[in-house]
């Protein structure tokens, strides 16, 4: 995950979302689990140097997390623009992972410390740590708990002020396990997970664990930026204007996608 280098019948019920909405979809009567594609709505700048591991947006501002031991930070970004408006770095012997929003803290993990940490989300002053068992990788949440990522099939839940894991599930598709589950965000009460080391983003049932589709990004990063930059990682969702923004590691570019069924 870390390192430089670089379908369960088709439920009878489906999600419905707006017409314009990045999520919208139209149902397909194959068993398979869906492949949608997406369309591109607007790009904005983004940071070459940052290792993203963790993103999301709140008040109009972009929250990331980036990694490497050395190079992990926290930063408070303008959108739009690019610009920081706060950043922390992490201490060198630490791997950054994901961050997530509770009320007034910024709460990030480490990737093999087994430490966590929270700060103010206004002035990124540290507020505490936490442990967890296992790697952490990504965390995203709804509006009860927290929900982490640690590579593996399985998602945890935590306690939002205890920070301490309250159960969880495992995610499949068609049965089967699917691991390598990397950034989270929650999106219309459903969890989107990017694969590590792939071009794809599960949708994932937070009740079941079960993917309900898949969301392929394929050629989203143009060919000639590849060779400088790591996979595909970070998405962030702005529940007011109802925008799905994707990135990736050391990539030059956000993507404000909207999802539509592949042809």
């Amino acid at each position: 995950m870390r390192s430089l280098p670089l379908s369960s019948l088709w439920l009878a019920v489906v999600l419905l979302f707006g017409a314009g909405s990045p999520l919208a979809h139209v149902a397909q009567a194959h068993a398979a689990t869906p492949v949608y594609g997406y369309e591109v709505v607007r790009t904005y700048p983004h940071d070459p140097n940052a290792f993203t591991e963790g993103l999301f947006l709140r008040d109009g501002f972009l929250y990331e997390s980036t990694g490497l031991e050395g190079a992990s930070s926290i930063r408070k970004i303008v959108l739009e623009t690019g610009g920081v408006e706060n950043e922390r770095s992490i201490s060198s012997q630490y791997f950054g992972e994901g961050i997530v929003d509770w009320k007034d803290r910024l709460i990030e993990l480490t990737w093999k410390h087994q430490i966590g940490f929270v700060y103010g989300l206004d002035d990124f002053e540290a507020r505490g740590e936490f442990s967890y068992e296992g790697e952490g990788w990504a965390l995203t949440r709804d509006d009860k708990r927290l929900i982490m990522s640690d590579g593996t099939s399985r998602l945890r839940f935590l306690d939002p002020e205890t920070l301490k894991e309250t159960g969880g599930i495992t995610v499949t598709d068609e049965g089967r396990p699917v691991d390598q589950l990397n950034e989270l965000e929650w999106v219309k009460g459903e969890i989107l997970a990017n694969i590590w080391k792939s071009d794809r983003i599960a949708r994932i049932d937070p009740a079941s664990g079960k993917v309900t589709g898949w969301i392929d990004l394929t050629g989203l990063l143009p060919l000639e930026d590849r060779a400088r930059t790591d996979v595909l990682n970070g998405i962030a969702y702005d529940a007011k204007a109802d925008r799905l923004i994707v990135t990736g590691k050391l990539w030059p570019r956000m993507y404000e996608i909207r999802v539509v069924a592949k042809p």
